[in-house]
């Protein structure tokens, strides 16, 4: 009988009104990378939720090295050798990173953190994974934020390693580098459950995958005898169109304009220096980038988030330099936040999140009393219209999966988002059937004329959607090249700080 270090058994876990795993049994061997794939909401998450303790499981067993196991909480799931990199974290924002990491660990009796930060200074160093150890987990990006758990899992030293999108927030380079750890850990007997929505990852670093559709397995495949369509058809039922058609951009006026902005971050040191570009209607200009070299502070700049030093910018001709986010937000502009709690009320209805930015206008409103029949009707629209999976427009926000809360986000911002789109990561952590639809939605845009500002780490998506393409290096822009002239290995080495021409 072959040997395995996981063994999940008839899983089942049940919700109100769902039914997330559906009597899932998942193995994982010692030695392998196992890739885990599902839509979203297919119950791949809820499934490594229990399998680290966080979730209980209604119906089912858990074998750990071919004995059974009860895990009852994240600690038990430690003790077994279990480490997990959670898509939202699991980090306390009032501490440094440091003391993050040591809160994982043991802690040596003299001088502890001294020790400590030796130990994650060597991984950081090993793995090319930098942040800073001094910072506080509120003031870091989301991508830097991810760094943390991947350092906080490497220096746990666990046998089974489950990683969900580990990879969003490095560059080419650094996703090789990881995937040679991963395969060494793998060598070295470890068991590597590998979360991911991009299939060609799926593809270059794993010895298996399973796929969920639903809440039930649909198929576990060596993945050496499969292909990307195939996989992309298991998850989403349907044939998935893997090229987008791009028709020529038809340019016209100036819609963003940013001269020499300089903006500060959280820590009070400089993160956008001197950057200058034009987004005009009818293109998609790219900014590609690792997280944590600016990105954030530049939108946040745009879209009145956060003060300037100095420089200007303008939106349709006018300098927003005296103008508050809501002044801001009037000016037709869709904001799609790189982090999706940013962008909606988790306790307030799918309904009610649709009219954020609106409620208090017609027909919504009226003498401050809102008209619930009015925004009954636009949300039961947005929903049919963006097919959001939801039962009604009633149920709580937070009960949406991941992909649903997305288009609900992108339902809100773009009905009122006209002449500008900023698009931050928006298909970050999103399936291979959510991530279609959320990029043929924003080339429907550009081909209607909006312009849209698509900040992204994912360097196929940059390809695949800019008209023009930016990197930010270090709070620099230091390099800008038209799409068709761009590539991968190009857009990659810069990305890694090296400027055009070098």
């Amino acid at each position: 009988m072959e040997q395995y270090i996981v063994e999940m058994r008839n899983i089942v876990k049940r919700f109100p009104e769902v039914l997330a795993n559906d009597h899932i049994t998942f193995k994982v061997k010692a030695g392998e990378v196992h890739a885990l794939l599902g839509e979203n909401g297919a119950g791949k998450t809820t499934l490594m939720n229990i399998l680290y303790g966080i979730y209980s499981a209604d119906e089912g067993e858990i074998y750990i090295n071919g004995r059974k196991v009860q895990i009852s909480s994240p600690r038990d799931a430690i003790n077994l050798g279990i480490g997990m990199v959670h898509q939202h974290f699991m980090l306390i924002d009032t501490l440094t990173v440091l003391e993050n990491i040591a809160l994982s660990l043991e802690i040596p009796f003299w001088k502890p953190l001294d020790k400590i930060r030796i130990k994650v200074e060597e991984v950081m160093k090993k793995y090319g994974l930098k942040v800073d150890l001094d910072a506080k987990i509120w003031q870091l990006s989301t991508g830097e934020k991810q760094r943390v758990e991947i350092i906080k899992i490497i220096c746990r030293g666990a046998q089974i390693l489950i990683l969900d999108e580990p990879t969003s927030v490095l560059t080419p380079t650094e996703t090789k580098e990881l995937f040679k750890f991963l395969r060494k850990m793998a060598s070295e007997g470890k068991a590597i459950i590998f979360v991911t929505h991009k299939l060609k990852e799926v593809m270059e670093v794993s010895d298996r995958v399973t796929v969920l559709r639903k809440g039930k397995v649909i198929a576990t495949l060596e993945t050496s005898e499969t292909n990307e369509r195939m996989l992309a058809k298991m998850m989403v039922g349907r044939d998935v169109i893997f090229e987008l058609e791009k028709t020529p951009s038809i340019i016209g006026d100036p819609i963003l304009k940013v001269e020499k902005l300089r903006v500060l971050n959280d820590r009070g040191t400089i993160a956008v220096k001197d950057v200058s570009f034009t987004v005009h209607s009818g293109e998609i200009y790219g900014i590609a980038g690792v997280a944590g070299n600016g990105q954030r502070e530049l939108v946040e700049a745009i879209v009145g988030l956060r003060r300037k030093i100095s420089g200007k910018i303008f939106i349709n001709g006018i300098e927003i330099e005296k103008l508050n986010p809501r002044d801001i937000g009037e000016m037709e502009i869709a904001f799609i936040p790189e982090d999706r709690r940013m962008g909606y009320i988790p306790n307030m209805s799918v309904a009610e999140n649709l009219i954020l930015r609106s409620y208090n206008k017609a027909p919504f409103s009226k003498w401050m009393l809102l008209n619930y029949n009015a925004i009954k009707e636009y949300a039961q629209k947005l929903i049919d219209e963006y097919k959001i999976v939801t039962p009604n427009e009633n149920v709580m926000a937070k009960l949406l999966s991941g992909g649903n809360l997305q288009r609900m986000i992108l339902a809100r911002e773009l009905t009122i988002g006209k002449k500008l789109i900023i698009a931050v990561h928006p298909t970050y952590g999103l399936d291979v059937g959510s991530t279609e639809y959320v990029r043929k939605l924003l080339l429907k845009r550009r081909n209607e004329g909006s312009a849209v500002l698509l900040i992204s780490e994912d360097l196929d998506e940059i390809l695949a959607l800019s008209d023009r393409i930016a990197v930010m290096f270090e709070g620099e822009i230091i390099g800008e090249v038209e799409a068709e002239k761009a590539n991968i290995e190009k857009i990659g080495l810069m990305m890694a700080g090296v400027k055009e021409g070098e």
